[in-house]
Order: structure tokens, then C-alpha cells, then sequence
């Protein structure tokens, strides 16, 4: 499985395209407490696609790692 998904991901990157599945995602109310029957009692959970966060997760390490090479975080 993970060959599949480092592959898709490699496609992805060098296309500089993302899949629409991946664009969207389903919104679902938390009860954040109290009332609810009140709508400010609620906030919104995005539930995205897991091969999205991964690539996310992938980007933001590699510029983590360029940043902190270069001196660019303080």
C-alpha cells in the first residue's frame, strides 16, 4: 500500500494537480457544550481525504527541513 500511495503522491507533485477527490470534504457540527439547541454551541470538522493530509504532512517536514538548514525559522 505504501509504494501505491508514495507513487500517487509523486504523480500528484509533479503534475502540480490535485485529484477533486481530494479537494473536498465532508463538514460534520461538534458539540463544543451547553445548549444544543444553539448553533454558536458548535464548530466544524473537516473530514479530508488521508492521502491529502499525508502529502500535507510530507510538504511540511520537507520545509521544516529547508527552513531550519537555511536559518529562515527564529
Amino acid at each position: 500500500m505504501i509504494p501505491y500511495i508514495a507513487w500517487l503522491l509523486e504523480i500528484t507533485m509533479n503534475n502540480g494537480t490535485l485529484p477533486g477527490d481530494w479537494k473536498r470534504a465532508t463538514v460534520v457540527p461538534i458539540h463544543k457544550g451547553r445548549d444544543r439547541s444553539l448553533v454558536a454551541n458548535y464548530r466544524p470538522l473537516s473530514l479530508t481525504s488521508v492521502d491529502c493530509k499525508q502529502m500535507e504532512h510530507a510538504i511540511a517536514t520537507y520545509l521544516r527541513q529547508v527552513w531550519g538548514a537555511n536559518d529562515w525559522l527564529y
